[in-house]
């Protein structure tokens, strides 16, 4: 059985956006199912856009997705003398020809073929001249005048396309580079790529290239052409909709593996479900559960989704991820045992890691004071005091602050105050965080620690009683 081989073919001329991010997706998915090899491929020849700035954005994105290339990064810059190579193979059988017309001719061309109601295309003026390389000479693919060209599309079904409405495509310029149609062919010939999966902004060029394929005498590849993504109203997705490069969803707190998650199911679907684990997608993606209709790009989903993953994550593999964020803020964090308690009380409450960050200030603060004035009015007042004073007591005496040591000491403070529970978690609840609103009591005093829940006790009591006189 043949071995599987697909390709990622940025152009460096801008950040990772969403779309390319779902092809790059969809083909890494389809080499790792397949046990194939994935490509990948700066398409750089527009030299006037291409920068190295973005160039390093798309290597960014693709190890922030964790989608590994097998071979590869090829520059098609590099590849000039190869594609002079196949250039004159299409000279040499009679299959592309010297054109000096020039672009003012070109279009009167087109605008008289548009008025007599045909296509706007090149009328083949040089095709047979058998002129001679030159200065202003372009090369141009001779297409066949008749017949049909069929994409056997494995998404969208058979596209049938008139050869008559091909022109005779320019395959290399009167400066000598080659155009893009040409260098794709020559490209995945060359890499030998067999599976094509790429946005259905490309049908158009499809037949072109396999007229090209033809010429080359080289077999076709699987073509598979995957629907747009779209935004909430089904227009093309732009940074209105919050488009934004690859990397931006990154710094706003979301797990790769959520990301890609939501990728795939932005056009392919395996039943019902919607969570996928990174090593399900490889398990189970296939070209045919791919639609035909657009993918909806939906932000709040997208959230949903990134805290059923936060959610789904180890302590221990979100503490890498989350330490950035934490440091963001100015916390004096560090991956150890203090930062996986803290995760482990935030980590089912948040639905990003910039959210996680935002929950955790009160575990990095010193002091928690000044206290929010509402809460402290409510629940820190002179019978208070004595509560927090007997708690602070009775979680001293605790070899250690786990959950099921702290529920005797708040038993203890219970009997002898004849208090329930939640008149006294709420007092402590202030003292400890500053607010009213923080994750479980017991987690949170186990995840703070001994030493900072008796400093942030005694500190209440302090407040309760200065403030009292």
């Amino acid at each position: 059985m043949e071995t599987i081989v697909t390709r990622f073919p940025p152009s460096p001329t801008g950040y990772l956006h969403v779309g390319g991010a779902r092809t790059a997706l969809f083909n890494w998915l389809y080499a790792r199912q397949n046990n194939g090899t994935f490509v990948l491929r700066i398409e750089d020849t527009d030299t006037v856009r291409s920068t190295q700035a973005s160039v390093d954005a798309i290597f960014e994105a693709m190890r922030w997705l964790e989608l590994d290339w097998d071979e590869g990064p090829y520059f098609q810059t590099q590849r000039l003398d190869l594609y002079r190579e196949y250039l004159q193979k299409l000279l040499d059988s009679g299959d592309a020809y010297y054109c000096t017309c020039t672009q003012q001719e070109v279009e009167a061309m087109r605008q008289k073929a548009m008025a007599e109601g045909g296509k706007p295309k090149y009328d083949g003026r040089c095709r047979e001249r058998g002129l001679p390389r030159s200065d202003n000479a372009v090369i141009r693919f001779k297409s066949p005048l008749a017949g049909t060209t069929v994409v056997e599309d494995v998404i969208k079904g058979d596209i049938v396309f008139q050869n008559t409405e091909q022109d005779d495509f320019v395959v290399c310029r009167s400066d000598g580079t080659p155009t893009y149609n040409f260098v794709v062919v020559v490209d995945d010939i060359s890499m030998g790529i067999n599976t094509v999966i790429r946005g259905d902004d490309h049908v158009m060029n499809t037949p072109k290239q396999i007229l090209l394929y033809r010429a080359l005498q080289s077999p076709l590849p699987v073509f598979g052409h995957v629907p747009m993504v779209l935004g909430k109203d089904k227009t093309r997705l732009s940074k209105r909709h919050g488009a934004m490069s690859v990397t931006a969803y990154r710094d706003m707190g979301y797990l790769p593996d959520a990301f890609i998650n939501y990728l795939a199911r932005l056009g392919w679907s395996h039943g019902d479900q919607e969570f996928f684990t990174r090593q399900e997608l490889v398990e189970k993606f296939s070209l045919k559960n791919i639609g035909r209709s657009a993918g909806v790009f939906d932000t709040d989903k997208l959230t949903a989704l990134n805290a059923d993953h936060i959610r789904a994550t180890s302590v221990r593999q979100l503490a890498p991820r989350a330490l950035p964020f934490f440091r963001d803020k100015g916390y004096d964090a560090a991956d150890d045992d203090y930062l996986a308690g803290v995760i482990g009380t935030l980590h089912t409450r948040s639905k990003t890691l910039v959210e996680m960050a935002d929950g955790a200030h009160f575990y990095y603060r010193e002091d928690v004071r000044p206290y929010d004035d509402k809460a402290a009015k409510k629940f820190l007042k002179p019978e208070t005091a004595g509560v927090l004073a007997l708690l602070a007591e009775q979680l001293g005496e605790l070899d250690n602050l786990a959950e099921k040591t702290q529920e005797g000491a708040f038993k203890r403070v219970m009997d002898e105050t004849g208090l329930g529970f939640g008149k006294i978690a709420q007092p402590v609840r202030v003292a400890l965080t500053g607010t009213t609103v923080s994750p479980g009591i017991f987690e949170l005093i186990e995840a703070l620690g001994k030493t900072r829940v008796l400093a942030r006790l005694r500190a209440a009591v302090e407040f309760i009683e200065s403030t009292g006189k």
